[in-house]
């Protein structure tokens, strides 16, 4: 029983498969034959090289392509809208008819061509392809042709002559209204039509024969080739290319009313070249200002009221003329590419990636910040991933934790150094010298990565002889020098106090204070003496200054020792206050003590008094908390509080 079941359905499986292989796949072949029918054209249209429409009525539009590119030919010289030129090729490419019958049966039926309007067509259109070009000839085949008649009565259907004469076919009327665009439609309304992201260059060259180079390099960074080598402004050239892709045709010219020359007369030729291909403006005389008040600033985005500038122009390898509009900004920018495109940051660098600072000064020792290995680029104050290297007299390396998030101000402030003038691109040993450059008033080196992919990127300051005020930069392995901000002398000092760790000292949470006492040195009388209560340890003020204690910081470091005698005010002082804490600390035998003694000088000002230690070795400035904190311990039963005003009495 089961061998018959199975037998059955290996013959209705064998039957199946003779039905689809017999019937089913020559129904698939004869859909496919007929769609392929219904089809006015082939494989001819597959690569459209050229087109060229004409007829009685219409204005004749020839147009070619080169490489990807569509250009019209007629009635202008002009690149071409290739969203238009697309949907006619798309129209031949899917051409189909809804019927069509033979020329050869007009004639049993008593009609003729003419009937159709096809003896004398309103639209004729003719293109070659590569599918029609044979040899290294492409004009050797001749053009396809499809010759357009009237409309039909009914149906918005429309009469067209097979290329080959023999069959008339009716088709949708879209095809007549794609080839009847207006030359408006069909041309590129843009003078430029390569976007900025696959620019690679923007060379100018104006008629003093003036050639400026701007070159995209492989890190999508800008960079001059010419007239000078240096590096250019992402934001100002890629604004520009913008501007300039944004330009519109205002009129064009008819023939033989304006002349430019591209040899003798051009004023200004812009050439931007992108992926294999390249696109030039010339631009010839200046006409005058248009109308319109308002334009963009290139460089800055910026709205201005100056008026645009027109010119007439010309596009490289077309003889059309034409008027166009350029806002000043844009002009001004081209005409003085080697200034306004120049990037004005005369460093550029990673902060993230810098590993060793060194700072230079004339008569001064070098400073020289290191990170440590594994260290990042945090701003908290409590960053010690750099530290200070400095030389002894016995030239041993002698280091220091350093602040980090005064470093990181330090390289944001070198990062954003920028150019205020470019000074000289060229210039000779007495201008050097004459800058200062004999002798920099600083020379920052940064070194950046690590192993193999180290970098060192070096900075000179000059000043000028005359003493000016003014501060001249320039790199290491370049010749052209910055006028730059002349704080920056101030900002980089090689001081090692500068670039210190702002936290003195920092006492454990599980240490208690269980005394403090403040005494006057001056009279050598106690102030304050005070045992402590942990669970009441005094007043606001005093809660303020075991704060501070617990986290010592300086505001700034202003001494390295701890002198008898310090200087305050421009006179020299002794300390005025000693602030004597008693610190107990829980231990594995007992409780241990130790003190912490801070001498304080007078109050110089609203925010500043200076602390020294004999222990730490260093004199600072206080944080303004306790300084006001210190101020109340001290003068607070003196202090008269503030005014009140008093109402003047009636007369």
């Amino acid at each position: 029983m089961r061998t018959k079941v199975t037998l059955i359905l290996v013959f209705l499986n064998v039957a199946l498969f003779l039905f689809i292989f017999k019937f089913e796949r020559g129904w698939r072949t004869e859909q496919a034959s007929l769609e392929a029918r219904r089809r006015v054209l082939g494989a001819e249209t597959a690569d459209i090289r050229s087109i060229h429409i004409s007829g009685p009525n219409v204005t004749t539009i020839s147009l070619t392509r080169e490489g990807d590119n569509w250009s019209l030919l007629e009635p202008i010289e002009w690149p071409a809208n290739p969203h238009a030129v697309n949907r006619i090729i798309n129209e031949l490419q899917y051409l189909e008819h809804e019927t069509s019958f033979s020329v050869a049966d007009l004639e049993k039926n008593q009609q003729s061509l003419a009937d159709y309007g096809l003896d004398k067509p309103r639209l004729t259109i003719s293109f070659t392809s590569g599918s029609n070009q044979s040899g290294s000839d492409q004009n050797s085949s001749p053009p396809v042709t499809l010759t357009i008649g009237d409309e039909t009565k009914v149906g918005n259907r429309l009469y067209v002559l097979s290329p080959d004469g023999k069959r008339v076919h009716v088709v949708n009327l879209s095809l007549a209204r794609s080839l009847s665009l207006p030359i408006d439609d069909l041309r590129a309304d843009t003078v430029f039509s390569i976007p900025v992201f696959e620019a690679r260059s923007l060379n100018l060259q104006n008629a003093a024969n003036l050639r400026v180079r701007v070159r995209r390099e492989t890190n999508n960074r800008w960079a001059f080739e010419a007239p000078i080598i240096a590096r250019a402004s992402k934001t100002a050239v890629e604004l520009s290319i913008n501007a300039l892709n944004a330009l519109r045709v205002r009129d064009f010219i008819p023939s033989g009313t304006a002349e430019i020359n591209p040899n003798t007369n051009a004023s200004l030729r812009i050439t931007i070249e992108g992926n294999n291909r390249r696109e030039t403006l010339i631009l010839g005389n200046e006409i005058g200002t248009t109308a319109i008040n308002e334009s963009v600033n290139t460089t800055t985005g910026q709205t201005s009221n100056t008026p645009d500038i027109e010119f007439n122009a010309m596009l490289e390898g077309k003889s059309t003329l034409f008027t166009v509009s350029l806002p000043a900004p844009l002009i001004y920018a081209l005409r003085n590419a080697q200034v306004v495109l120049r990037e004005t940051k005369v460093l550029e660098f990673d902060p993230a990636t810098v590993t060793t600072i060194t700072l230079s000064a004339p008569n001064q020792s070098d400073l020289t910040l290191q990170k440590l290995e594994g260290g990042s680029q945090t701003t908290g104050p409590e960053n010690s991933n750099w530290q200070i290297v400095r030389r002894d007299t016995q030239g041993g390396p002698q280091t220091q934790t350093a602040d980090g998030k005064v470093i990181n101000n330090l390289l944001d402030k070198l990062r954003l150094l920028s150019a205020e003038k470019f000074i000289g691109d060229a210039p000779s040993d007495a201008d050097l010298e004459n800058w200062g450059f004999n002798r920099p008033e600083r020379e920052i080196s940064l070194t950046v990565g690590r192993g193999a992919a180290t970098n060192t990127i070096k900075l000179q300051i000059g000043v000028s002889s005359d003493r000016d005020g003014k501060a001249y930069a320039r790199l290491g392995n370049a010749r052209f020098v910055y006028l730059v901000a002349a704080d920056v002398i101030e900002r980089t000092l090689p001081y090692p106090l500068t670039y210190r760790q702002k936290m003195l000292r920092e006492i454990p949470a599980a240490a208690k204070f269980s005394a403090l006492s403040i005494t006057d040195l001056k009279t050598n009388t106690k102030i304050l003496e005070q045992t402590i209560d942990q669970e009441n340890p005094g007043n606001a003020a005093l809660q303020t200054v075991f704060k501070n204690l617990r986290t010592l910081q300086a505001s700034n470091f202003t001494k390295v020792g701890f002198p008898e005698l310090l200087i305050v005010a421009g006179e020299e002082r002794p300390w005025r206050y000693l602030l004597d804490a008693t610190i107990t600390l829980p231990g594995g035998g007992g409780e241990q003590t130790e003190s912490l003694k801070l001498f304080f000088t007078e109050r110089v000002g609203g925010n500043m008094q200076y602390a020294g230690s004999p222990e730490l070795a260093v004199v600072f400035e206080i944080e303004q908390s306790l300084l006001d904190a210190m101020w109340q311990l001290t003068y607070g039963e003196k202090d008269p509080g503030p005014l009140v005003q008093v109402e003047p009495a009636n007369p």
